[in-house]
């Protein structure tokens, strides 16, 4: 085997990162010129003591572009670390792919910087992910209850221990920031459409614009929709794919609270060019994986839905379409409510609901009263299981639960 060659260094890693190859590389021969905490730090010294190679952590305030930028003009090889996922994707948006995890051996660490090509292994090694998804709720007029499922199908699947964003796109009046008790003055998906039109939506301005609810069960970021309803125009349909494509990189699954008009604005206006107030929501509709149509299981909300169903099913094409009938009760309906519904869909509709969501008042005003998810603030509520059911056997793969939602515990004990 060849001698391995002494390397001048520069670490830029947390400190529990730096306590177990620091003594490691000196072992190896290798020298650690300096020990730095921030990427403008290591670019001064780059220009003093021109190392061989930085040992760098994906963190944002570690590893930016004028970092990466300045090691190539330099010709200094940069060695990436990652403690997570969020940390990999980070470097990936970066265009750096081969990143070590944190826990690697130094053994390899020193292969790479001996000039050995190593990324057969670590793609080897990399964790299996799963694809990201996108999910977008929508439902006819009348206030069917879009935005509540959308907020609950996010927090469920967020509690199975994955990388939630919950999207506010809806431009006839956006209420998620209001119903999660965030503040909207800076509108978070208006921002991040604004951002794409001037290609500047990296996961880090996505981390700035995103308001973060944090819950035990599993925290989720959340874009709010817009303040005022009469900003819709900054909210196009390029804008709105663009940033459905950022985010569908930087979270596992992204769920969309959309409006309810899938009217065409072409067919109603006479300037082509003009901004259509629909365009968010077709837009988000044809970006999805799994569109969730949610209607009002009374007499007329259920009018509303089959009018309104056969536009969503011809606009989404092949994508999966799934119905959540909400506010199920009796007292609506009649007697057997989940019957009732079930058949006045199948004779009127051939529509096959996968989920039937019991009205429950009391639940429902808890959660708005204290601003938090029907997990937690009323996490016996018939509606919270019933929708909570419904992700784990409509939404998330079968196979994903229950390690995730390990992994989840263990991450917020350390918190």
């Amino acid at each position: 085997m060849a001698e391995m060659t002494a390397s001048t260094l520069v670490l830029a890693v947390d400190r529990r990162l730096e306590a177990r190859i620091l003594p490691a590389l000196t072992q190896a021969g290798h020298r650690a010129v300096a020990r730095v905490g921030s990427a403008n730090d290591v670019v001064q010294c780059l220009a003093e003591h021109r190392p061989d190679a930085v040992l760098v952590q994906s963190t944002r305030r570690q590893l930016t572009a004028s970092l990466i930028a300045q090691c190539d003009r330099l010709g200094t090889r940069i060695v990436a670390f990652a403690a997570s996922e969020m940390e990999r994707r980070h470097a990936a948006m970066l265009g750096l792919h081969e990143v070590l995890d944190a826990s690697v051996d130094w053994a390899e660490v020193d292969a790479i910087l001996d000039g050995i090509d190593l990324r057969a292994g670590l793609a080897a090694r990399e964790p299996v992910r799963q694809p990201s998804r996108v999910l977008a709720v929508w439902g006819p007029a009348g206030a069917p209850g879009r935005t509540t499922l959308a907020i609950e199908v996010a927090a469920e699947i967020a509690a199975a221990g994955h990388r939630v964003a919950l999207v506010d796109a809806d431009t006839y009046g956006g209420q998620v920031a209001p119903v999660l008790g965030m503040l909207d003055e800076s509108p978070g998906f208006a921002a991040a459409c604004r951002l794409a039109a001037n290609d500047g939506l990296t996961f880090s301005e996505l981390e700035r614009v995103a308001q973060r609810y944090l819950s035990p069960r599993g925290d989720f970021s959340v874009l709010t929709g817009l303040a005022s309803a009469t900003r819709w125009p900054e909210i196009s349909a390029q804008r709105v794919a663009a940033v459905v494509k950022s985010v569908r990189e930087w979270a596992d699954y992204t769920v969309i609270d959309t409006g309810f008009n899938l009217e065409l604005d072409e067919e109603i206006s006479s300037d082509l060019f003009a901004p259509r107030r629909n365009a968010a929501t077709l837009a988000a509709i044809d970006a999805a994986d799994h569109v969730i149509a949610v209607g009002l299981a009374d007499p007329v909300g259920m009018a509303r839905f089959l009018r309104a169903h056969p536009d969503l099913v011809a606009r989404a094409e092949a994508t999966e379409v799934t119905v959540v009938m909400n506010q199920v009760r009796a007292q609506a309906v009649g007697p057997s409510p989940v019957t009732q519904v079930q058949s006045a869909l199948r004779r009127f509709g051939s529509i096959e609901a996968k989920a039937l969501v019991p009205y429950d008042r009391s639940g429902m005003d808890a959660a708005r009263l204290t601003g938090r998810t029907l997990g937690d603030s009323a996490p016996r509520s018939s509606a919270h299981a019933a929708i909570a059911r419904f992700v784990t056997q409509a939404v998330l793969p079968q196979s994903a639960g229950a390690p995730a939602r390990r992994f989840r515990r263990r991450r917020m004990a350390v918190v």
